[in-house]
């Protein structure tokens, strides 16, 4: 136990030394090794427990994108020119910011107290935020595309929500128990609606592919703890990076900046 205690201390004393020599401009090679990137991976039955630089990376990788988010949700309601237009940025544009504001607090709080109650309650609400964002990023495309007039496409914008809250009761009652379960849940989810609503051309259904591959392709990090330095840290980019392209297929298709209109000019005699 006593060996354990110093190995923690000495990462953090190394981890502490390498950001602040990066703060100050240097590059510090020999540190850089000594810093332990990788936490050993975990039992199906345990908890991820990220080290020191983990830690510090999943923070940032979500953190910088609290203010950016705020910014393109206030650009989409900007943009809104009708009712339908204005709700779906603001039920969008608010499950994009709580998305990243969510997962930075649960990795703050899960850095600086590891064990306390507010880490297991905010790592419940990071869970059911990536549920909840997957019915907002849906939301636009389901209330402002026109649809095929079959049933299942035309329910589908209410269907995501009972499928968000079905999903977030299961995630609620079996926290952490059934890992791989949940991860299936979250990519069925994400994939069932698609096959709806893009059984006819629509511009941003390119994007929207593209948006899901990464995403897919950002899965295997989350399940890869232990296996690959930073893995966490490496799905939150790819996170990023998938709702980068979600938000400008809707930003450009959905929420097009309209000309300004040009004053006539009258020519009095």
């Amino acid at each position: 136990m006593r060996k354990v205690y110093w190995s923690m201390q000495n990462n953090y004393i190394a981890t502490t030394r390498l950001y602040q020599d990066l703060l100050q401009g240097v590059i510090p090679w020999q540190q850089l090794r000594r810093v332990n990137w990788m936490n050993q991976r975990a039992t199906s039955k345990e908890a991820y427990r990220p080290t020191e630089a983990e830690h510090i990376a999943n923070v940032i990788t979500h953190g910088v994108w609290i203010v950016p988010s705020v910014l393109a949700t206030l650009e989409l309601l900007a943009r809104s020119h009708n009712g339908a237009q204005f709700l779906s940025a603001l039920v969008y544009g608010a499950t994009l910011i709580f998305l990243f504001s969510v997962s930075t607090g649960f990795h703050c709080v899960f850095y600086r107290n590891k064990h306390g109650p507010w880490k297991d309650v905010l790592h419940r609400c990071d869970r059911a935020m990536i549920y909840i964002f997957i019915a907002g990023s849906y939301f636009p495309w389901l209330t402002l595309q026109s649809l095929p007039s079959n049933c299942w496409a035309s329910s589908m914008k209410w269907l995501v929500w009972l499928l968000a809250a079905l999903g977030i009761i299961y995630q609620q009652v079996f926290h952490e128990k059934y890992k791989m379960l949940e991860t299936i849940c979250y990519v069925f989810m994400s994939t069932f609606p698609f096959p709806f609503i893009t059984q006819h051309d629509f511009p941003g259904k390119t994007e929207l592919k593209i948006g899901g591959m990464v995403y897919a392709l950002g899965v295997i990090f989350f399940k890869m703890d232990g296996s690959i330095p930073c893995a966490h840290a490496i799905w939150h980019l790819f996170v990023v990076m998938a709702a980068a392209v979600h938000y400008f297929a809707v930003l450009n298709y959905l929420y097009p900046e309209l000309p300004i209109p040009q004053p006539s000019l009258s020519i009095t005699s």
